[in-house]
């Protein structure tokens, strides 16, 4: 347990609590809680519960949720302790393989991979701790329900969780290492012919906390502390027209947020449905194109390779179908 006090708080942090710091870069005054919330990416409501428990600090002071909040603002934030996913067993959620070590799952779209506050329902993780009890002690943060890594919302496939804290210490060393082989089906716009790689950094878009950015400039990657990405891209069927669509095969070694929607757009060929990075609207799909078709990782107990698939979900394959 943490003795001494935290920064801008008089008292000493409890077992399970953080302090979060971020800066507000909006380019106008907003109130707290709005800057907060989108600092934090949660809700208002959460935000709103942050100040008025008294767990958030404005260059070193408190204010009130209502109070105006300007660019470049520090705020630091007193996180408690997570907590453990509610169990869902009723939620349905298929179970592509599980052993004594791992699970590894296939989220549907539209399901988060875990709570993002307190009480929060509907995703993979409370499925899995109603079903793998034992995942919710496997170590790293509680809610997270041992899954060693995320998918977006609407982003289906290959979800891996660890069912022991040795073996989640292995697959997270493994995903650190670039051992972790992730494969995506996406649908992106244009047709493209040739094999292609994208080795760009990637942040927070400072200008909008949904989208991430793709940092060009490398002094700019660095004041908004931007992370390494890699992306390697095939096109697998090129489909329909006008417009064309080319069906790819994306492996990623790293795992930033929002990667593989953001490189693809980078390039000029954002993915199908996408709206948040410049992809059209494809008839009859209510989501963006990719899907995580397989994942490969060295077994954390036995040491073999081993990979997992996901079938295309009926509504991707529909949608191709369709264009087609």
């Amino acid at each position: 347990m943490t003795t001494a006090p935290a920064p801008g708080f008089h008292a000493p942090l409890a077992d399970g609590e953080e302090l979060r710091e971020v800066v507000y870069r909006g380019d106008k005054p907003v109130r707290l809680d709005r800057a907060l919330a989108a600092c934090l990416g949660v809700s208002r409501r959460r935000a709103m519960e942050l100040v008025e428990r008294d767990r958030v600090r404005v260059e070193g002071r408190r204010a009130p949720k209502g109070a105006d909040v300007p660019p470049g603002s520090r705020l630091v934030v007193r996180m408690p302790p997570p907590e453990s996913p509610a169990p869902q067993p009723s939620l349905p959620l298929a179970i592509l393989y599980a052993d004594a070590a791992v699970v590894v799952a296939d989220k549907p779209a539209g399901m988060p991979s875990h709570p993002l506050e307190p009480g929060e329902l509907g995703t993979v993780a409370n499925v899995l701790v109603a079903r793998f009890p034992d995942l919710a002690a496997a170590g790293g943060p509680p809610r997270e329900a041992g899954l060693v890594h995320r998918l977006d919302v609407d982003t289906s496939g290959c979800l891996l969780a660890a069912r022991t804290s040795a073996a989640r210490e292995n697959l997270r060393a493994q995903f650190d290492s670039h051992n972790v082989e992730k494969i995506y089906l996406a649908l992106v716009v244009g047709e493209l012919r040739d094999e292609g790689e994208v080795s760009a950094p990637i942040a927070h878009d400072p200008d909008d906390p949904r989208r991430v950015r793709v940092a060009t400039d490398p002094d700019w990657a660095s004041e908004h502390r931007a992370r390494p990405a890699q992306s390697f891209y095939a096109p697998v069927e090129w489909v329909g027209g006008p417009p064309a669509y080319t069906l790819v095969r994306v492996r990623i070694p790293t795992g930033v947020l929002h990667q593989i929607r953001a490189h693809l757009a980078h390039v000029g060929h954002p993915v199908a449905g996408d709206a948040l990075y410049g992809g059209p609207r494809v008839p009859g799909l209510k989501r963006h194109f990719l899907h995580a078709a397989s994942i490969a990782f060295d077994h954390p107990t036995t040491g073999e390779r081993v990979r997992f698939e996901s079938p295309l979900p009926p509504d991707l394959r529909d949608a191709l179908a369709r264009l087609r």
